[in-house]
């Protein structure tokens, strides 16, 4: 029997949790972008966006920095509190983090949180510096952080040599070539191309530059591996009836969610070709009532391209084996039959640690305000399916999002 969810989504409650606006400043290397100047202005953008001013908001949560423990206790110790100067008014601020899938999961809390009557607006901010952070603390951390100590960190192993066991196990169970694997990182410089936040905007790229590029971890080439970058992006979430009151008449709810924790260290996982997706999809599809063919775009995590090809597998959008063809055939392209991480992914966007997977649930949530730029918006976006993944894959993590008219 499916295993059946209990999130109550339904959009006629006044307390129903709504996505009202995002904010975002490009990612890229930006040594003299300050992190507190960057959490600011993106904070600014958000509320703007949701046609609000700081005072407004009561709630607000944190997506982690990883690249300075300085700035993470300035975010733990509710700076941001001040900065925007919502001292009293401000209920709360903490944190979330569960690697790459803490967007995901910090849309849970924040939706719990409103649904329960505990909070009404909540402003989730994000800002990383992986770009101009120092390369020896970066190379340290993602050689130990999430790789266990006792058995797997004395081999060596760190995350651009899990990204290439993971690939080099989905080539073999799907029979994929090294140019149709490069194929999907030709996809999302495609939609990079478009997005002038991008890391790579004005930098096109193609199979054969990939595959002459120096080899990494094999089978991962160097334009297959994720670019670090410094970037901000924040989203604003209240209750129907107060954005209704605020004149807002359409808006995005959270019409079903779904989750897989498959392991902690990789090499406990039962099949790296496949991971938590199969089981995450199935509890997300359960919730909404709807299905892979009535998604209009899909934002999913895409720190290596394996990662997205078997995501795109286990939630059902191309059929077994067949994730890194799917983007050879151009289907998540720019006017393609499923458009697929349209700011440019992790890959072109730039990796900004943990809100790597938090920059593509903004462009989700833009897309489906119908706020994207004309060359980027999919036109009549309804749908979308959100996929994040923390750690060594260890698990996926899916939101399916609605755009919704609000009644007067």
């Amino acid at each position: 029997m499916s295993e059946k969810w209990t999130l109550n989504v339904a959009p006629a409650a006044d307390n129903d949790p709504v996505f009202v606006g995002v904010g975002e400043i490009p990612s890229g290397k930006f040594p003299d972008r300050g992190f507190i100047q960057a959490l600011t202005k993106v904070a600014v953008l958000a509320l703007k966006d949701a046609g609000m001013v700081p005072k407004d908001i009561d709630t607000i949560m944190l997506i982690p920095c990883l690249h300075s423990g300085a700035d993470q206790a300035d975010l733990v110790f509710s700076r941001m509190v001040e900065e925007l100067g919502i001292h009293g008014t401000c209920k709360s601020s903490y944190m979330v983090h569960s690697g790459g899938s803490t967007s995901d999961n910090a849309v849970r809390a924040a939706h719990g949180l409103i649904a329960a009557g505990h909070a009404q607006n909540i402003l989730v901010l994000q800002c990383e510096r992986w770009g101009s952070a120092d390369l020896q603390e970066m190379i340290t951390m993602l050689s130990k952080n999430g790789i266990p100590g006792e058995w797997e960190l004395p081999t060596g192993i760190q995350f651009n040599a899990i990204g290439a066991m993971i690939t080099r196990r989905y080539m073999h169970a799907s029979g994929s070539t090294p140019e149709e694997m490069a194929s999907v990182c030709v996809t999302l410089r495609n939609w990079a191309n478009l997005n002038e936040n991008a890391m790579f905007y004005t930098k096109p790229l193609t199979v054969e530059q990939i595959l002459a590029s120096r080899m990494v971890a094999d089978p991962l080439h160097s334009y297959e591996c994720p670019p670090m970058a410094d970037g901000a992006c924040a989203f604003v979430m209240t209750n129907t009836a107060n954005a209704k009151k605020r004149g807002i008449s359409n808006a995005v709810r959270v019409a079903g969610s779904g989750g897989c924790v498959s392991h902690y260290c990789l090499s406990q996982e039962a099949d790296q070709a496949v991971l938590g997706w199969p089981l995450a999809a199935e509890r997300a599809w359960n919730q909404s009532g709807w299905g892979p063919e009535d998604a209009d775009i899909a934002e999913i995590y895409d720190s290596y391209a394996a990662v997205t090809a078997i995501a795109l597998e286990g939630i059902g959008i191309a059929a077994k084996g067949e994730g890194a063809r799917w983007f050879a055939a151009g289907h998540g392209d720019p006017g393609g039959k499923l458009p697929m991480n349209t700011n440019g992914g992790l890959l072109s966007a730039g990796h900004t640690g943990v809100g790597g997977g938090t920059a593509l649930l903004v462009e989700g949530i833009r897309q489906l305000l119908h706020r994207a730029p004309s060359k980027r918006q999919v036109e009549n976006c309804q749908r979308a399916i959100i996929g994040g993944s923390g750690g060594s894959y260890m698990d996926a993590q899916i939101l399916l999002l609605e755009r919704i008219k609000l009644g007067a």
